[in-house]
């Protein structure tokens, strides 16, 4: 025996995920503070609001298709800025930041007029996480998507 035990704890217990992802290696590579999992595969994090009809369809989706994710609750955990640099950088950030929402409708006009670049978008989605297209989904792949059509994510799949 090579003293090696296996955890018995589900893939998405924060405190299995927290025990990987300081500073353990496995396969000689460092793992990503946010991503580690039991087989060096990222894990998918879904980033929302949970009262939000979208994320909770998103949510049904991923449970229902068997994706094993964990869930980042903005309201309280608030928006990482390495991950907002991130979804800005893959996706753009007109596409992160929710002009259609009610929180943009009830932001004053030069509030809005304000936003002309990738800096200030995100300083304002800083701000006021309410102002980002949900879900934020960042597959165990490392693909990263914003908003929800059930028919993008099953060609995923």
């Amino acid at each position: 025996m090579s003293g090696f035990r296996r955890c018995a704890q589900p893939l998405n217990d924060r405190s299995y995920i927290a025990h990987w992802s300081k500073e353990r290696t496995r396969g000689g590579a460092t793992l990503p503070d946010t991503a580690a999992t039991r087989d060096n595969r990222r894990m998918t994090i879904l980033y929302g609001i949970p009262n939000c009809d979208t994320v909770k369809r998103a949510r049904d989706w991923l449970a229902t298709h068997g994706v094993a994710h964990e869930f980042h609750d903005f309201k309280k955990a608030g928006v990482p800025p390495d991950r907002l640099a991130a979804w800005v950088a893959a996706a753009g950030w007109e596409r992160v930041l929710n002009r259609k929402g009610t929180t943009w409708r009830k932001l004053d006009a030069t509030q809005q007029a304000s936003v002309t670049d990738a800096a200030s978008a995100q300083a304002l989605m800083r701000e006021q996480a309410s102002v980002i297209k949900r879900p934020v989904v960042e597959w165990d792949d490392g693909r990263i998507t914003v908003g929800f059509d059930a028919d993008d994510w099953q060609a995923r799949a």
